[in-house]
């Protein structure tokens, strides 16, 4: 696998003539198909192949295997060798790729349930690189309930794949539309409310055949922080053995006790407790703010540097966005609010009004200027090959268990296939 950066007057079949690889194969890859052209500073992930080799008088399988750094049992297996102390020479032998090189990690992508026809194909892509899956969301209701969420196709369709389906449960209220801090308080501080609300949650974990619970309570207020940690110690004592706990905790660099984001998250805590947590290390760049990378690496790594002080890297998932954001200029606070945009889109932008994009060394994010029709300037921060393989590789240097995406929806063939090339991804059921 390599990553190619576009310059200008390239086109698929010069890149694939270049690298020697299928040039459908590097359609694919891409979702090159879904853009009109290629696009300078565009960059693509050129799929790794194999090789062939002719075994020469005086070499075995074994000597062949060295060389190419692979192992001989897979020089076998790929070319349908039957009996190996047999092979002469002459014979033909397909080299595989070598063994991906950075490990064994789980991943998790939230999705947002909508119809069968479109779940289906976002599951179908995203599936077979995801150890777990989790729709959003099962929201607390004021008596404790759990309101009730149509992902039984989400969940048929990704245990087709091994994907491991999880129950996420937010306090996200339907009347406000935002994470409800009055609701969630008035739970955390009465016994009976949570007892209700874990009686609630472990009878639909049995009943749709969760794998486990994410908890991603927000905005809650500061003073009931250890509240929230008894909750939680109480859901993990009903859980375990046969399910596990996950929390999503907002991002923050230390120990932070306030503010209504932040301060209710204590990371030591949820290390200790959850057998897993997932750091939200995305929205620096956000619809209401002003243009900035979604998530700068610099600052990702600020956050996973410290979680990783207080709790185990086995227990951290790197949050990485699926989208990025369109701003119009000049950007004026609680204005108009920016779009956002996926992978593939954003290129297509991009490509519809001739624009160069360009990347940013420090935040590792690409970005690009662009007119639209009625002459507004606008521009858009995204994700990109460059800026994933960058994210995958503080993942691997920091040994963290693995990734979260959000969230599922928006094509994205070029990150499934790096993510693929770099991790072997667990699968936990069978």
């Amino acid at each position: 696998m390599k990553i190619h950066v576009v310059s200008s007057g390239e086109s698929p079949y010069s890149i694939a003539r270049q690298y020697g690889v299928d040039v459908n194969k590097l359609i694919s890859a891409n979702g090159l198909d879904q853009i009109p052209h290629l696009v300078v500073g565009q960059s693509i992930v050129v799929p790794g192949i194999g090789a062939t080799y002719t075994l020469r008088p005086g070499e075995t399988i074994y000597s062949v295997a060295v060389r190419y750094g692979v192992t001989p049992q897979s020089i076998i297996e790929a070319s349908n060798i039957t009996n190996p102390t047999a092979v002469a020479p002459g014979t033909v032998l397909v080299i595989p790729e070598k063994p991906k090189k950075y490990g064994v990690i789980e991943t998790n992508g939230f999705i947002i349930p909508s119809t069968p026809e479109r779940e289906t194909p976002i599951v179908n892509e995203a599936a077979p690189y995801l150890t777990y899956i989790s729709p959003f969301s099962h929201q607390v209701t004021e008596t404790a309930g759990l309101a009730p969420l149509d992902d039984q196709n989400i969940i048929n369709t990704a245990k087709k794949f091994r994907t491991a389906p999880l129950l996420s449960v937010t306090n996200i209220s339907s009347a406000t539309g935002g994470f409800n801090t009055e609701l969630i308080n008035r739970i955390l501080t009465n016994d009976q409310l949570q007892t209700t609300l874990i009686n609630n949650i472990m009878s639909l974990v049995q009943q749709k055949g969760y794998y486990g619970v994410i908890v991603d309570f927000e905005r809650i207020s500061p003073e009931n922080r250890e509240a929230y940690n008894n909750f939680l110690r109480k859901l993990a004592a009903r859980l375990h053995p046969n399910y596990i706990l996950a929390t999503a905790l907002a991002p923050k660099t230390s120990d932070v006790t306030e503010g209504a984001w932040h301060g209710a998250h204590d990371y030591r805590a949820h290390g200790q407790i959850a057998d897993f947590v997932i750091l939200m290390t995305y929205e620096w760049g956000w619809s209401g703010g002003p243009p900035l990378a979604v998530a700068p690496l610099n600052e990702v790594r600020k956050v996973i540097e410290y979680a990783i002080s207080v709790i185990p890297p086995k227990k951290i998932m790197m949050g990485i966005p699926l989208y990025g954001y369109d701003w119009t200029l000049p950007y004026t606070p609680r204005s108009e609010y920016a779009k956002a945009v996926g992978y593939i889109e954003a290129v297509d932008i991009a490509a519809r009004n001739n624009a160069s994009i360009r990347y940013d060394a420090k935040s590792s994010s690409p970005f690009f200027n662009y007119t639209d029709g009625s002459g507004r300037q606008h521009v858009v921060w995204f994700e990109d090959v460059r800026s994933l393989y960058a994210k995958y590789l503080l993942v691997n240097e920091l040994g963290l268990r693995g990734t979260s995406y959000w969230a599922l929806g928006k094509p994205a063939p070029m990150n499934w296939y790096l993510l693929d090339s770099m991790f072997t991804i667990t699968k936990v059921i069978p």
